[in-house]
């Protein structure tokens, strides 16, 4: 044990901060809270700056607990390494800008979660981006889309489109833009790598909102980014840094601690939607459901091809319309009326006027979402219990207008 100084003011700064004693080590990772690390030499520090896996220096540029949840997700993934986020939308954002130069292409997904479709609308109006926007079914509107012109540097896509479930074509559509040298990145959030992993299928990136599944507790907010190839993720990782939506210590050490139990929780909740999305089929106030391992889905047979499961993210829509869906969400008891999804309890929203609130009425409806659309997070309560609060809410009488 290092001691310093003699006077309690001094020793009260210098807190013990000795490494773990060989021939043992903690079961969890150990949470490493400190903005910065300390050097003997100059030349050591300077190393250190270099690169993404070096000692650390600034918990901006690295921190031992955001490793450790990196290189986890790295391997969860199948990827060459990670970077860590503050925020699903920082991992987003900061993969973005550091691929898009002004005047490029890119090719996404009509089904795109708002946040993103934001994103690439700004990055659009102010530096020239040119966003050209597939429905994801079919790999030749890639080669269609090169063939008008300049072709795209960057194709966007996600697992499971939210709130609609549209699973697009991956292996055909990562097929075809390895094949035209264009990047691909895929948003796996509502899939998670229990259900689906995209850099296997031929993705350059998977992104996710490490708050969701990951974590799976609400507690966390949180991104990451997947890279299939070393090279890119170092490419990538001075942009990141310089944007400094670098990942929490803590944050990072709550999303590992909940994805210990993450093949648990996705085995219950998509055994749970799986039920509820066939129960709210067969009522006769519910004119839709979209869930893509549900017959009759028109990603019915990609999710079935693409998926190893029908993930925990479902929505349906009312014959009563947006009155109809107000009511439904504020008269649940069980399920709590609240933003975000992937937690072990149940949420309903009101896609339109929340997650999608940036997109108009045109881009609604090119999207999937109807007015009245309500979104249910399945959660791992008991789905009997869940239903019979459902039940209970579709025979409101302001739920049956």
């Amino acid at each position: 044990m290092r001691h310093f100084g003699r006077h309690l003011s001094t020793r009260a700064v210098h807190v013990v901060n000795d490494p773990p004693l060989s021939g043992s080590r903690p079961l969890s990772v150990p949470l490493v809270q400190s903005s910065a690390f300390a050097f003997d030499s100059a030349d050591a520090l300077a190393d250190a700056m270099a690169g993404p896996d070096g000692p650390y220096a600034y918990s901006r540029r690295g921190n031992p607990t955001v490793r450790a949840l990196e290189q986890t997700l790295a391997g969860l993934e199948g990827g060459a390494g990670a970077l860590a986020f503050a925020s699903g939308m920082g991992a987003v954002s900061g993969v973005l800008l550091a691929l898009l130069r002004p005047g490029d292409r890119v090719l996404a997904q009509r089904c795109l979660y708002g946040g993103t479709y934001a994103v690439l609308s700004d990055l659009s109006a102010r530096y020239g981006i040119e966003v050209t926007y597939i429905d994801g079914g079919d790999a030749a509107e890639v080669d269609a889309a090169a063939a008008e012109g300049r072709v795209p540097g960057l194709l966007v896509l996600e697992t499971i489109a939210n709130p609609t479930g549209q699973v697009p074509e991956l292996p055909a559509l990562l097929t075809a833009a390895r094949r035209l040298g264009i990047t691909s990145v895929v948003d796996n959030s509502l899939a998670s790598p229990v259900l689906c992993r995209p850099l296997e299928l031929g993705a350059d990136i998977v992104v996710h909102s490490t708050t969701k599944y990951l974590s799976g507790h609400s507690d966390v907010l949180g991104g990451a980014a997947v890279f299939a190839d070393e090279g890119l993720r170092r490419a990538i990782w001075p942009r990141v840094v310089e944007l400094g939506a670098c990942a929490d210590p803590f944050a990072a050490w709550l999303t590992l601690r909940g994805i210990q139990t993450l093949p648990l929780r996705m085995r219950e909740t998509c055994a749970n939607a799986a039920v509820l999305a066939e129960r709210f089929a067969a009522h006769p106030l519910v004119t839709a459901v979209h869930y893509p391992w549900l017959p009759g889905h028109p990603s019915y047979d990609t999710a079935r091809k693409v998926l190893s499961g029908g993930g925990g993210l479902l929505s349906f829509e009312l014959a009563g319309g947006r009155e109809a869906g107000r009511a439904f969400i504020e008269g649940v008891r069980i399920a709590r009326l609240a933003l975000s999804l992937g937690g072990v309890e149940s949420l309903v929203a009101h896609p339109a006027s929340t997650s999608h609130r940036e997109l108009d009425a045109r881009a609604l409806a090119a999207a999937g979402i109807a007015p009245g659309l309500v979104r249910l997070s399945v959660g791992i309560e008991d789905v009997d219990d869940l239903w019979a609060d459902f039940v209970r809410v579709l025979s409101d009488e302001r739920v049956r207008k």
